[in-house]
Protein backbone atom coordinates (compact mmCIF):
# COMPACT_ATOMS: atom_id res chain seq x y z
CA UNK A 1 0.00 0.00 0.00
CA UNK A 2 1.86 3.21 -1.18
CA UNK A 3 1.25 6.18 1.24
CA UNK A 4 1.65 10.05 0.26
CA UNK A 5 5.61 11.16 0.53
CA UNK A 6 4.13 14.19 1.30
CA UNK A 7 3.78 14.22 4.83
CA UNK A 8 7.54 14.36 5.03
CA UNK A 9 8.00 17.71 3.27
CA UNK A 10 7.60 20.03 6.32
CA UNK A 11 9.82 17.82 8.24
CA UNK A 12 13.55 18.18 9.08
CA UNK A 13 16.49 15.23 9.22
CA UNK A 14 19.88 15.34 9.88
CA UNK A 15 22.54 14.31 7.32
CA UNK A 16 22.01 10.62 7.79
CA UNK A 17 18.13 10.81 7.33
CA UNK A 18 16.73 10.63 11.12
CA UNK A 19 14.04 13.00 12.18
CA UNK A 20 15.50 15.74 14.25
CA UNK A 21 12.48 16.61 15.78
CA UNK A 22 11.24 13.44 17.09
CA UNK A 23 7.79 14.81 18.31
CA UNK A 24 6.36 15.40 14.90
CA UNK A 25 6.61 11.35 14.09
CA UNK A 26 3.23 9.75 13.68
CA UNK A 27 2.20 6.58 11.86
CA UNK A 28 1.58 7.87 8.61
CA UNK A 29 5.73 9.29 8.87
CA UNK A 30 6.53 5.89 9.76
CA UNK A 31 4.78 4.48 7.13
CA UNK A 32 6.38 6.85 4.41
CA UNK A 33 9.73 6.85 5.34
CA UNK A 34 9.52 2.93 5.15
CA UNK A 35 8.19 3.00 1.78
CA UNK A 36 11.47 4.88 1.02
CA UNK A 37 13.45 2.48 2.59
CA UNK A 38 11.18 -0.35 0.85
CA UNK A 39 10.00 -2.03 3.70
CA UNK A 40 6.78 -3.15 4.44
CA UNK A 41 5.71 -2.81 7.97
CA UNK A 42 3.91 -5.29 9.84
CA UNK A 43 2.61 -5.91 13.08
CA UNK A 44 6.27 -7.24 13.69
CA UNK A 45 7.72 -3.87 12.16
CA UNK A 46 5.37 -1.95 14.72
CA UNK A 47 5.58 -3.87 18.15
CA UNK A 48 9.51 -2.77 17.11
CA UNK A 49 8.88 0.40 16.58
CA UNK A 50 6.48 1.18 19.47
CA UNK A 51 9.18 -0.37 21.53
CA UNK A 52 11.68 2.04 20.59
CA UNK A 53 9.95 5.15 21.12
CA UNK A 54 8.45 4.09 23.99
CA UNK A 55 12.40 3.56 25.00
CA UNK A 56 13.43 7.17 23.82
CA UNK A 57 10.47 8.68 25.79
CA UNK A 58 12.11 7.47 28.45
CA UNK A 59 15.87 7.43 28.37
CA UNK A 60 15.93 10.15 25.39
CA UNK A 61 17.81 7.67 22.96
CA UNK A 62 16.76 4.67 20.50
CA UNK A 63 17.67 1.27 21.90
CA UNK A 64 20.32 -0.60 21.07
CA UNK A 65 20.40 -3.62 18.63
CA UNK A 66 20.83 -6.26 22.16
CA UNK A 67 18.13 -4.82 24.17
CA UNK A 68 15.52 -4.80 21.44
CA UNK A 69 16.22 -7.95 20.88
CA UNK A 70 16.51 -9.10 24.33
CA UNK A 71 13.47 -7.21 25.57
CA UNK A 72 10.81 -8.19 22.85
CA UNK A 73 12.59 -11.46 22.40
CA UNK A 74 12.81 -11.19 19.07
CA UNK A 75 16.24 -13.38 17.77
CA UNK A 76 18.94 -11.08 16.24
CA UNK A 77 18.75 -12.74 12.72
CA UNK A 78 14.90 -11.98 12.55
CA UNK A 79 15.57 -8.19 13.22
CA UNK A 80 17.69 -8.37 10.18
CA UNK A 81 15.35 -9.53 8.44
CA UNK A 82 12.81 -7.24 9.19
CA UNK A 83 14.74 -4.48 9.22
CA UNK A 84 18.32 -4.93 6.89
CA UNK A 85 21.03 -3.22 7.30
CA UNK A 86 21.23 -2.39 10.97
CA UNK A 87 18.18 -2.80 12.83
CA UNK A 88 18.18 -0.33 15.57
CA UNK A 89 19.26 2.30 13.04
CA UNK A 90 16.44 1.24 10.76
CA UNK A 91 13.92 1.12 13.50
CA UNK A 92 15.00 4.22 14.94
CA UNK A 93 15.14 5.93 11.65
CA UNK A 94 11.34 4.65 10.49
CA UNK A 95 10.33 5.57 14.24
CA UNK A 96 11.60 9.09 13.74
CA UNK A 97 14.07 9.25 16.72
CA UNK A 98 17.41 10.15 16.53
CA UNK A 99 20.38 7.67 15.30
CA UNK A 100 21.22 6.09 18.10
CA UNK A 101 24.35 6.51 20.35
CA UNK A 102 25.07 2.80 20.42
CA UNK A 103 25.50 2.87 16.23
CA UNK A 104 28.80 3.67 14.68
Amino acid sequence: MLVDLSVLETLSFDDDGFMTDASQWNEDIGKAIAQILEIELTDKHWEVLNYSRSVYAENDDAPTLRNISKTLKIPTKELYSLFPGGPAKIAAKIAGLPKPTGCI
